[in-house]
């Protein structure tokens, strides 16, 4: 399978309600993560990230890490796809296997009572992977199949258009899956040369929650992770973001046409990132509460949703945004969005839009802490991010700080009307290709 789902939803409501308290061992080894040690339940989650994704693929290899990431589970050691799947099931154990494009991520589910033999089983998968050719072929197929699909999907073609316009022949430009070329043209040799590229200690980033201690997180982790090669600190390539102001139209016979717009945004690192995070739930981050759904949704009723979105990419980030309307409206929708676009970059947000923003993203965050899978995701990504510890607990007090006049400092700024490029997929009425 391209990605496993968790099977476990273990809640831990004291997350909800008190401080996290984490700890922040580094095992004999060397290797530092971060433990929350919940032992009322004998589960634990474990995220281990590696930094360097689908984006390390050579030009011409796109899709190399896709593929390798969804043949993890096909068979390691002695054990072939078969024997492999029995003993997770018999174990109870989940393995989840990611990769976007400047990451992979491994999401670890395992009951106490197997926590050894759950560990040792994926210990094969990171050092000896079978990747056999009838599993390649058949997971390559799989691919091939997604690719397909993708390129009838009016909102995969959206994003693929944007991607390639934004970035050009840099690996951002194609989807991580590769190309049907691509895919097709992949060696074993290359599959594993992906596995040997994106598996090593000098990239990783480790969290643990549950029924596990900081003491035996340290050589569970040596055992688990000490044979891999230490790495070569490969980093994504530069690259510019190429999009200017415009509009392109992708034809597709479509009923409602699809719309995917933005133009560069901010880094999380940035002193004005919260401001520009606040901004953004007014604008279009609160669902059917922010003024873009009020205008293009509620008063004019040109769609059933609207958003906007900050990305951020290790080398690239955009403020971005998507619609969807029928083909004789969707130039309405657009023309509508320019326009608050503006307003906002002109006018600001009132004071009381700044409240409710800040009221409603203190009060929704302690609710992503509803799991032990869900916490130790967002350690794990804490750490790539390099955020303190205490983030989580000082993380609302960032929100509540942001004053009227810096987030309206901020939107004059950040938001380019003139700027703005919408990648309209379907077949809209009124709007030409520039």
């Amino acid at each position: 399978m391209i990605r496993i789902l968790s099977t476990f939803v273990i809640l831990w409501a004291g997350a909800a309600q008190a401080e996290v308290q984490i700890k922040t061992p580094t095992s004999p080894g060397g290797i530092a993560a971060w433990v929350v040690e919940e032992p009322s339940i004998p589960f634990t989650a474990l995220e281990i990230m590696f930094s360097g994704g689908a984006a390390l693929d050579p030009r011409d290899k796109r899709g190399a890490a896709y593929l390798m990431t969804g043949l993890l589970e096909e068979g390691s050691g002695d054990m072939d796809a078969q024997a492999f799947a029995a003993v997770q099931e018999a174990l109870a154990a989940s393995f989840g296997f990611d990769v976007y494009d400047d990451t992979v991520t491994i999401s670890v589910r395992f009951l106490t009572e197997n926590r050894a033999e759950s560990l040792a089983l994926l210990k094969t998968v990171l050092t000896q992977p079978r990747f056999d050719p009838e599993a390649i072929e058949r997971v390559r197929t799989q691919v091939l199949s997604i690719l397909a699909s993708d390129a009838q999907d009016p909102d995969s073609v959206a994003g693929a258009t944007w991607s390639q316009l934004a970035f050009g022949q840099h690996a951002y430009g194609t989807p991580r899956e590769g190309t049907a070329a691509s895919v097709a043209a992949l060696t074993r040799e290359d599959i594993i040369a992906a596995h040997q590229r994106l598996f090593t200690r000098d990239t990783l980033s480790v969290s643990a929650v549950g029924d596990i201690s900081a003491a035996e997180l340290g050589p569970m982790l040596d055992d688990l992770l000490g044979q891999l090669p230490a790495g070569e600190g490969l980093k994504t390539a530069a690259v510019d973001f190429a999009t200017e102001g415009g509009l392109t139209v992708v034809d597709m016979p479509t009923p409602q046409s699809v719309a995917l717009f933005g133009h560069v945004g901010i880094d999380r690192d940035h002193p004005d990132f919260f401001a520009a995070f606040v901004l953004n739930t007014i604008l279009g981050g609160r669902g059917v509460e922010s003024r873009l759904s009020a205008e293009v949704r509620e008063k004019r009723g040109l769609t059933y949703g609207v958003s906007t979105f900050l990305v951020g990419k290790e080398e690239a980030n955009m403020l971005m945004g998507q619609v969807a309307s029928a083909n004789d409206r969707i130039g309405e929708a657009i023309a509508v969005i320019r326009d608050e676009w503006t307003k906002m970059a002109r006018d600001g947000v009132t004071q009381a839009e700044l409240n409710d923003a800040q009221t409603y993203l203190t009060g929704a965050y302690p609710l992503r802490f509803d799991g032990n899978a869900k916490i130790a995701n967002i350690l794990v990504g804490m750490q790539r991010q390099g955020l303190s510890t205490d983030y989580i607990n000082t993380r609302n007090d960032k929100i509540n700080a942001v004053t009227l006049g810096e987030i309206n400092r901020v939107a004059a700024e950040l938001l380019q009307p003139e700027a703005l490029h919408f990648i309209v997929v379907g077949q809209p009425k009124g709007l030409n290709e520039e």
